[in-house]
């Protein structure tokens, strides 16, 4: 077995892995990068999660609450292969860096507990993961601990992810006995004495010879039925080889067909060195992903992962720290140097790099020179985004930026003293250029200004931010959620007719709309609801016959999109409704596409006003992990919460109950929850959509 030491750190691309780190909260993966990085010889002593001494989880915040909160950057070096990980969040409320990171990465890892298997929000992040085509690899951890099954977590894997699991170790041991892995391929076994970092590869034990080989059968039947040239071998010799097995692995999961599992004990030092050989031999390499597509003067263009061809890169994360501002990008194509400039595609402003960095999390180290496929922070850009493609300005490039999570909760926020209301606005634009979830705007009824994001933790840990980053005494307000209005009942044939003559040319626009909801309105087919917004909204023209030209077809649209900001129950955003622009009319002089946008908005608003709408909530699904002793008086506070209860499984004295809540009866739920519980209940919650509010509470809701 060898480790390459952090030091060696060129390689051409077939030897790079851009990886992420996926997982739900808790279920280790900050360990498993912590020893990745200890078995690499990045770093020389194992941090600890408990001890607040991780490399990824240096943010005083992430140390304080024992959880990640930022995507973190490291690098290493395994069999001369340069390894760049990205250890993303595991709490819903941080979804949207997992969304920024995923944008940008090759392949992933998936850590599972092997007592819980999947989770609510490994569901979450294998769903992201999928969108974006990331092909990924699962490691199955914390097999020491009590009541931990690897064939249960498979199971788990294969009916909830809807994915085919490829098992390639068998566990040596159970529980606190668990002392190795049977490597299915080679048929040897990896044991991990006491006291000691690195495996002995031993032969088979004799009690576990028999499974062993039954358990290769299994790989080698499972392996053949998606695997053409794995099949061929099958039917003539009876058995696949450990070479057609790794390359059809290989195949299987860069196609994303199925997922190379793997398992351990990351906090006992126990699988790490397999599950890094499993990266370089099946994750891909920046050559093996296709070229990233873009836009170029409106026509699409393709830019393969060649440091010879024009640099294009995209940015991902944007940080202020003590040495200044970082911005962290994933070059595609191409190669930048210290002094180069670069066009920001989106603001077609030219900026220099002053400076390359290769991020460890929190420390940084200049390199002179960065080409495709690397993943790196530079010093010196002053206001590109997240999102925004940096290229050379003689090639310009428009990449698909990530997309962004509509903020569902919001607060409203003040700083203490009238003096410093100037420092919190500059504080709050930060954060906000830091986070692209995060939104900030002013009441303008009360003048205050509300602070809006992914949820209640993540609007406490950026508020708590401000406060520790900037010295701000911050007045916080109850937290708010976002509703949203759609059409229950629409109207047909609505006939609007903008006219206006106020000397001089005039406005003219005839419009007749139908307006009706969609069928899966405020719900996105996936269940993705963090990203539905305002976004679910149809529109179409069965205009005949050059009534209405396209331009001004094009104009009433744009008005429709203006009237969704506002519905006529309260306020807010529309979603989820369906407009056909059926006919209309124009005049020779006075139609413009002002005057058929302004028709388009009023009409719509109309339309709104004379149809049977409804207004909706965001919903989440809770997962409670509870004694037995305490599940009633938990269904009790769920039902008084609005809560619908879909299912309760038992698991070693403790019940695990799943809900769906609204989001804003779930301000304040985790202290009620360890009072009934006595400190021994935990809940996740992962967002599953919006849901129409009941009569009796958006009465009350729309009367304040």
């Amino acid at each position: 077995m060898r480790t390459t030491r952090q030091r060696h750190t060129t390689s051409p691309l077939t030897r790079v892995r851009n990886l992420g780190i996926l997982a739900h909260v808790d279920a280790g993966k900050t360990t498993v990068t912590e020893r990745i990085l200890y078995v690499t010889g990045a770093t020389h002593k194992r941090g600890e999660v408990h001890d607040g001494n991780t490399v990824t989880d240096f943010d005083s915040q992430e140390r304080d609450r024992g959880i990640t909160i930022f995507a973190a950057a490291v690098s290493c070096v395994w069999d001369g292969h340069r390894i760049s990980l990205i250890d993303t969040p595991g709490h819903v409320d941080f979804s949207d860096e997992v969304e920024r990171s995923l944008r940008v990465l090759d392949g992933a890892i998936a850590v599972f507990d092997a007592v819980a298997g999947v989770e609510p929000q490994s569901e979450s992040v294998w769903r992201q993961a999928d969108r974006h085509g990331v092909p990924r690899i699962a490691f199955v951890n914390k097999l020491d601990r009590a009541g931990a099954d690897l064939d249960t977590a498979v199971a788990s894997i294969r009916d909830r992810l809807h994915t085919v699991p490829l098992v390639v170790q068998l566990p040596i041991g159970r529980e606190d006995e668990f002392t190795g892995v049977v490597d299915l391929l080679r048929m040897r076994a990896l044991v991990w004495g006491a006291g000691r970092d690195t495996y002995e590869d031993a032969p088979l034990p004799e009690d576990l010879r028999e499974e062993a080989h039954r358990r290769r059968r299994l790989l080698e039947e499972a392996v053949a039925e998606l695997h053409p040239v794995a099949l061929e071998e099958f039917c003539a010799e009876s058995t696949v080889s450990a070479r057609t097995l790794a390359a059809a692995l290989r195949d299987l999961t860069r196609r994303g067909e199925g997922v190379v599992v793997l398992c351990g004990s990351a906090y006992r030092n126990r699988g790490i060195e397999p599950l890094l050989e499993a990266v370089v031999a099946y994750l891909p390499s920046p050559l093996d992903v296709p070229p990233v597509r873009g836009t170029s003067g409106g026509t699409a263009q393709e830019r393969a992962a060649d440091p010879a061809a024009p640099f294009a890169a995209l940015v991902f994360k944007v940080s202020s720290t003590a040495t200044g501002r970082l911005t962290f990008l994933r070059v595609y194509s191409g190669s930048m140097e210290k002094g180069d400039a670069v066009l920001d595609v989106g603001a077609r402003r030219t900026e220099r790099i002053g400076r390359i960095l290769r991020v460890q999390a929190d420390r940084h180290a200049d390199v002179g020179r960065a080409v495709a496929g690397d993943i790196v922070a530079v010093v010196g850009l002053k206001a590109a985004r997240a999102g925004a493609t940096l290229c050379t300005p003689a090639a310009p490039l428009a990449l698909e930026p990530p997309t962004v999570a509509e903020p569902v909760v919001s607060v409203a926020v003040e700083a203490r003293r009238s003096l410093d209301a100037d420092r919190l606005a500059s504080a709050l634009a930060r954060a906000v250029e830091e986070d692209p979830s995060l939104a900030v705007r002013t009441d303008p009824e009360t003048g205050q200004t509300v602070l809006s994001g992914l949820g209640e933790l993540h609007l406490e840990v950026a508020v708590e931010r401000v406060r520790r980053a900037h010295g701000l005494e911050v007045v916080v307000g109850r937290p708010q959620v976002a509703y949203r209005e759609t059409v229950v009942r629409g109207v047909s044939g609505l006939v609007y007719r903008h006219v206006k003559q106020d000397g001089g040319a005039g406005q003219f626009a005839h419009v007749v709309l139908d307006v009706e909801p969609l069928p899966t309105a405020g719900r996105r087919p996936d269940g993705d609801n963090a990203r539905c917004g305002t976004g679910h909204f149809e529109f179409r023209s069965t205009v005949t016959g050059g009534r209405v030209p396209q331009e001004y077809i094009r104009a009433v649209e744009a008005g429709c999109r203006d009237a969704l900001a506002e519905g006529p129950l309260g306020g807010h955003p529309v979603t989820g409704l369906r407009v056909t622009l059926t006919d209309g009319a124009t005049h020779p002089k006075d139609s413009s596409e002002m005057a058929f946008r302004t028709a388009g908005r009023l009409a719509l608003r109309e339309s709104l006003r004379a149809g049977v709408m409804a207004l909706l909530e965001p919903v989440v699904e809770v997962t409670a992990t509870v004694p037995d002793d305490a599940v009633g008086g938990v269904l009790g506070d769920l039902a008084a919460r609005r809560g619908r209860v879909s299912g309760s499984t038992a698991r070693a004295g403790t019940a695990v109950i799943t809900a769906t809540v609204p989001l804003a009866e779930l301000f304040g739920y985790a202290s009620r929850l360890r009072s009934r519980t006595q400190g021994r209940g935990t809940f996740t919650t992962r967002a599953t959509g919006y849901a129409p509010v009941p009569a009796a509470v958006s009465d009350g809701l729309l009367s304040t």
